[in-house]
């Protein structure tokens, strides 16, 4: 995807926002042709690749097949769309599902922040120690 504003994939995006996301990320602009040797580097469709799909043989296999030619950018960026949906729709729905007791996720927030807290100042006190800054005891 482009480095302007608006490229980036939420986890609230519905299925069909995330498809033309998809659709329209960025590859290799020297593959222009299916037959064409791809470029794997920069290929912001493979990074994505390599993070979010499970199966890293068939990812291998996928970039040597785009290397060689033969696999075409729109076979990629459809294959990560049903990568990433299979992420993202469980999501999507504990989402949705969360949404519908906002009180409840407040509190949620409330007890999470509460115990980050409580790490952050045992952290501190620990860096003080470490670093003779603790002179009040």
């Amino acid at each position: 995807m482009s480095k302007s504003l608006g490229n980036a994939i939420y986890l609230s995006d519905d299925a069909d926002t995330l498809r033309k996301k998809v659709m329209s990320m960025y590859t290799d602009p020297n593959h222009i042709h299916i037959e064409d040797p791809g470029q794997v580097e920069g290929n912001v469709v493979f990074t994505y690749l390599d993070i979010f799909d499970d199966d890293k043989k068939h990812v291998q296999a996928l970039k040597e097949h785009y290397q060689k030619g033969g696999l075409g950018d729109v076979k990629i960026k459809r294959y990560l769309n049903e990568v990433l949906e299979a992420k993202l729709a469980p999501i999507r729905e504990r989402r949705l599902e969360f949404a519908q007791d906002m009180p409840a996720v407040y509190q949620m927030l409330k007890e999470g922040s509460q115990k980050a807290n409580a790490v952050a100042e045992q952290t501190l006190k620990e860096v003080k120690e470490a670093m003779g800054l603790n002179y009040f005891g």
